[in-house]
Order: structure tokens, then sequence, then C-alpha cells
């Protein structure tokens, strides 16, 4: 009896240990790192935490503190406020698209790219590295590729992306 009950609390500890671990969404990878806390307070005062953390699948460029700490002085601040939410919520978006792209799914060269924001388009550019074109016609450089989360994936960029005119993409 004795050995029946090793060989069940063993084969139970190798089914524990063979489990597969949690895979965290994008908002818990977020929410875990220092460099993305200015995201993380923004997204949650959008409000769109829970939706980013649902099944997906999302691609998000996610800004680093320093590209929102590049905008101008009290900018996020003023983001941050209730009354502007929607204007908040606008450019989180446009940092979000409804699939999973890795960076070796982005076409090579200059490419026009729909974000959740409708009305907009980001063009990336694909070679020796990723850019990102902003409705301002700036560019963000993606700095880190290919953070798979559970529910999609997460591309590191320097500049915090916002709506504008359609960037020239060719």
């Amino acid at each position: 009896m004795t050995k029946i009950k090793s060989v069940v609390q063993a084969a139970a500890c190798a089914l524990f240990l063979a489990a597969p671990a949690h895979a965290e969404n994008i908002v818990e990878i977020a929410a875990g790192d220092d460099r993305f806390s200015t995201l993380v307070a923004a997204v949650t005062a959008a409000g769109l935490a829970e939706t980013l953390s649902g099944p997906g699948p999302f691609t998000v460029y996610a800004p680093v503190n320093d590209a929102f700490a590049a905008l101008p002085e009290g900018t996020v601040e003023t983001l941050l406020m209730p009354e502007n939410v929607g204007d908040l919520t606008n450019i989180l978006l446009y940092h979000v698209d409804d699939r999973k792209l890795m960076a070796a799914d982005f076409a090579a060269g200059a490419n026009y790219y729909k974000p959740i924001l409708d009305s907009e388009r980001l063009c990336i550019t694909s070679g020796a590295g990723v850019t990102i074109a902003d409705g301002t016609g700036d560019v963000a450089n993606v700095v880190i590729a290919d953070i798979v989360a559970s529910n999609g994936v997460i591309h590191v960029i320097d500049k915090v992306l916002l709506p504008g005119t359609r960037p020239a993409c060719h």
C-alpha cells in the first residue's frame, strides 16, 4: 500500500510540475515592467485595462515612460483628467492593432496598417529595423520587438504615437 501511495504522489507531483505556467496577458506584462508605468496609468484611466487583458489577439505598440516624458509639459497630466478620457482613449487605441503581428509579419518596405482607432492609419516600415510613422509625421522606433503575451504581442517604442493626418507611406 505504501508503494502505491508513493507512486500516486509521484505522479501527482509530476503532473503539477508539468502543468504550463499561467501566461501573462499584455496588461500583466506591462504592469510588471517599470518602463511602462505611465502607459499602465493611462490604460487604467481610460478604462482599457480589462479590454487589453481580454482574449485578443492584440498587437500593442507600447511607449516607454521616456516617450511620455518627451511630450510637451503637462500633456500627460491633462490627458489623465477624467474630462479628457475620450482623447486619451483615442491616443491609446492608436497604439493597438486587433491582430497579432510579430515583427516578421510586417511586410518589407513602407506599408499602411490600421490600428483599432478606425479613422486612422500608421505607416510601418520594416527593413533593418521597424519604424512607425504617426499622424504627426514623426517616427517611432521599435526598440524591443516581439514580447509575446497570452493575448497578443507587445512592441516597445520610443515615442507616443499621435493621431492626425495620414502619414506619407510610399
